[in-house]
């Protein structure tokens, strides 16, 4: 039996990876960049083949992935001009692997169920490193059926592979996720930028932190850059993590359930981004919060 036809939209920090891991486990894949020109000719030196709509990508899988900054660009890649919509066909399962609002996934899923295509959601964990080591995580929502169907093709790129109920659980558990870890990294920031106003010394601070309940992951990510200007273990940029909270705190809502906490991380990583840091990464966020104190970590 031959091997499905790949589609895959949005080669970025996290496609790029799981695009090209797909391709060297031997599908064919046809791609088509969002936002950076880079990483779609490297996958075309590659192998892969670029696309030249989203409407023809489309036609031309059976398996179409979508890995875009969030929900609204899902939406107008779907339903905009020469668009997934106007190119799905029977047979054809899109994946959205954006951390997107589960409320849209299962709306255009309701669109595309009218042309036979079925659909998934499969967002993904962990970092862009882990994306090209075909290392990441990815939580699946969806029918068992279409599952079944996309199963080999996820295990080209992720080693943790969670089922996780109906379509729309996947956005939903992973925006959970996201709150704890962009929650925990604001919380580290503002220590951080306080530690530097108090003109404590962040190595003691490192250590310290890390000797106790007080460490995590997220801690060894952001640390690099307070201790050494190495903002490259995690590459998520504050305008990404501002997107998940604001989905996150309007999931609570319609839950209804409170997110006091939610909101005050929201307007940290609004605050940051309305000055400018929007493109920065995560573990830059104790500088930009230690200048708004009027102290100073490193150059930004």
């Amino acid at each position: 039996m031959s091997k499905a036809r790949i589609g895959y939209f949005g080669v970025g920090l996290m496609g790029h990876g799981a695009a090209r891991n797909i391709l060297e486990k031997g599908y064919a894949l046809t791609i088509l960049g969002h936002r950076n020109r880079a990483p779609v000719d490297d996958l075309v030196r590659r192998g892969a083949r670029e696309g030249t709509t989203l409407a023809a990508l489309a036609r031309d899988s059976d398996i179409l992935f979508l890995c875009l900054p969030s929900a609204v660009e899902v939406e107008a890649a779907v339903t905009g001009k020469a668009g997934v919509l106007e190119g799905a066909h029977a047979g054809l399962i899109l994946v959205d692997s954006t951390t997107s609002d589960p409320n849209v996934t299962r709306r255009l899923a309701g669109v595309l169920a009218a042309k036979g295509t079925r659909m998934a959601d499969a967002p993904l964990g962990r970092t862009p490193k882990e994306a090209e080591a075909g290392k990441l995580s990815t939580y699946v929502g969806g029918d068992a059926d279409v599952i079944a169907v996309i199963k080999p093709v996820l295990q080209c790129y992720a080693d943790t592979i969670v089922e996780v109920g109906p379509l729309g659980s996947g956005h939903t558990l992973k925006l959970l996720n996201n709150f704890i870890s962009i929650g925990n990294a604001a919380i580290i920031a503002e220590a951080a930028a306080t530690a530097a106003k108090l003109g404590v010394d962040l190595r003691k601070f490192y250590q310290v932190i890390s000797a106790g309940g007080a460490d995590s992951k997220m801690f060894q990510m952001m640390a690099p850059w307070f201790l050494e200007g190495d903002d490259s273990h995690l590459k998520g940029p504050l305008r990404i993590a501002g997107k998940d909270l604001r989905f996150y705190a309007r999931l609570a809502e319609q839950a209804p359930a409170a997110a006091f906490i939610a909101q005050a991380v929201n307007q940290t990583l609004h605050l940051c981004n309305v000055r400018g840091h929007g493109e920065r990464y995560l573990p830059v966020l104790p500088g930009i919060l230690a200048e708004l104190n009027g102290t100073k970590i490193r150059d930004l």
